[in-house]
């Protein structure tokens, strides 16, 4: 268990504060109105990271969630000497397997070298008995996946989906420049704090390009524990061929996801696994945003141009096949968006831009449109 020994990382801490119960209109103000949101550096209204690993000094609040596969338990805490809100994970590592504990040691070692505001941070990870412990900044507004759930069951704005999507899209930039797959890019790794910084999660299914110093050019290992983020993992992963993926297999996830956010809804999840599988592999003959195009104006580009014009979201039946997404008729979205789902979902994955490339995408720009 040497690799999972405490550690304390010199990290700015998050102000962790969290939300009172409010309306889905005054979550949507305060998250879109933040400047420069998802760029925010964490706060540093707090002094220090929080470093100790005395279990004494962190009282459990409430049980805020669950993680890799029910086996950790996600706990709001207080820092008794100091007062501060964090979150607290505990896994018990007897009910884990030996490739389970890869993923764990994995996802506490490269938290602990990644250093990206868009990559979220462990400040402390220690064990106590065969429990571990990992303590990290609450955040406030938890998980994307969360916020559709409590406030935005039919999906959010298209301004909070840039803000969110282009605050993770960073982080992936960061993982794929240092050679990382991310490999479990989905609305519910994506985080959120009170002061509106975003982060990626889910470490634990993360895998390196990089081997014995040099660099390869694809991947061929299948995602441990990968059942349940089979609707958002591309084509060319799940296929499982000579030709293997490469970091732009997270540019597909991130279509699915703007999708997610979209709609509420995660393309192909209602699908039986075989099905969703031949669907991905045969290229889908529909768009998982079921979209027209309502209005045209000033464009002689269609999706691409992105001034002027808006993509009506169609009134949301689903097919016999389950293959379309519900989405309330009045969901109006802009041909930038569009043109960005597009994108990321080409089946070919070359034809994928790059994280780095997708940051200056027309949808990521300062607001260019009017909701119909």
């Amino acid at each position: 268990m040497s690799l999972l020994d405490c550690f304390c990382t010199s990290r700015t801490q998050v102000e962790s504060l969290r939300p009172e119960k409010q309306s889905e209109t005054s979550i949507h103000q305060h998250l879109v109105d933040v400047p420069a949101f998802s760029q925010l550096p964490p706060s540093t209204r707090a002094k220090d990271v929080i470093c100790s690993t005395n279990v004494s000094h962190y009282e459990l609040q409430v049980e805020i969630g669950r993680g890799f596969d029910n086996l950790t338990t996600v706990h709001l805490a207080r820092h008794t000497p100091t007062g501060t809100l964090v979150t607290v994970k505990i896994t018990n590592l007897e009910n884990c397997t030996d490739e389970r504990l890869k993923a764990l040691q994995k996802a506490v070692i490269l938290s602990h070298f990644f250093r990206h505001p868009n990559i979220t941070t462990y400040w402390t990870v220690f064990t106590v008995g065969s429990w571990l412990w990992v303590i990290s900044p609450f955040m406030a507004y938890g998980s994307a996946s969360q916020l559709l759930k409590t406030y935005f069951p039919e999906g959010m704005s298209e301004t909070l989906i840039r803000n969110i999507l282009f605050g993770a899209v960073r982080g992936l930039s960061y993982l794929h420049q240092n050679g990382c797959i991310h490999r479990s890019i989905k609305a519910s790794h994506i985080l959120i704090s009170g002061d509106g910084l975003v982060t990626l999660s889910g470490l634990s299914h993360l895998h390196s390009l990089v081997k014995h110093g040099q660099r390869h050019r694809a991947v061929y290992d299948f995602p441990q524990f990968s059942t349940s983020v089979q609707p958002w993992l591309s084509p060319e992963l799940l296929r499982q061929d000579l030709h293997g993926y490469n970091v732009k297999s997270d540019i597909y996830s991130v279509g699915i996801t703007a999708c997610e956010l979209a709609s509420g809804q995660v393309p192909f999840q209602d699908m039986h696994r075989t099905q969703m599988l031949l669907q991905k592999l045969k290229g889908p003959p529909y768009s998982p945003l079921d979209v027209s195009i309502s209005r045209m104006k000033n464009s002689r580009s269609g999706v691409d141009s992105g001034i002027g014009e808006s993509v009506l979201v169609s009134s949301g039946t689903r097919t016999g096949n389950s293959d379309r997404l519900q989405t309330p008729s009045s969901k109006t979205f802009s041909p930038a968006f569009f043109s960005l789902v597009q994108l990321c979902l080409q089946q070919d994955p070359e034809k994928r831009p790059s994280a780095s490339s997708l940051l200056s995408h027309v949808f990521f720009r300062q607001p260019y449109f009017e909701f119909l």
